[in-house]
């Protein structure tokens, strides 16, 4: 039998992974998810920063790091300048501090197309969903264990599943961009 609740699930998967995208551009606030895509290579594995110290953003434009262990700054400081977010981290002891630069407008356009390349990507995501869950309906039409009606009517259901994910998709995108033009 057809399950389009497994369908349904993908995309939502395919939103958590767009969502956590979004949530690590640099917007010009000072945001510890920025941090989360960023792994260092420690202890001989990739670790994300916050397995390795504490972090804080104590005031709007700046992010500490306070790093537990004295040998990992440096590689915590290189991992942070290696990632695409252009900080530069200011080592003072184990802890790092992040200015988080103010964005201009070049940078902010940069951002939208960005963004909504991203968003792009993961509505393709969504519409390859519904076209896997579309060949199924086909093949059990073909194998009779559905009859045509019941694969029109699951067609439609898995049609809307697919608007409602592209519409969340779609208002992430536009409220980023809201957020990066007002900062």
């Amino acid at each position: 039998m057809f399950d389009e609740k497994s369908h349904s699930q993908k995309m939502d998967k395919a939103i958590e992974v767009f969502s956590k995208e979004l949530s690590s551009l640099r917007t010009g606030r000072a945001n510890s998810a920025m941090l989360d895509l960023i792994k260092v290579d420690v202890y001989g594995q990739q670790m994300p920063i916050n397995q390795i110290g504490t972090i804080t953003t104590p005031e709007p434009r700046m992010i500490n790091i306070q790093v537990w262990d004295k040998n990992n700054v440096a590689l915590v400081d290189a991992a942070i300048k290696k990632s695409e977010l252009g900080l530069n981290p200011q080592i003072d002891g184990q802890l790092l501090r992040l200015p988080i630069p103010e964005l201009n407008e070049e940078r902010r356009t940069e951002l939208k197309k960005l963004i909504k390349s991203m968003g792009e990507k993961c509505k393709i995501s969504i519409r390859n969903i519904r076209r896997d869950a579309n060949e199924e309906l086909k093949k059990l039409l073909k194998s009779k264990e559905i009859g045509e009606d019941e694969e029109k009517s699951f067609e439609k259901n898995v049609q809307n599943i697919t608007d409602k994910h592209i519409a969340i998709v779609d208002e992430k995108v536009s409220s980023k961009e809201k957020e990066i033009m007002t900062i």
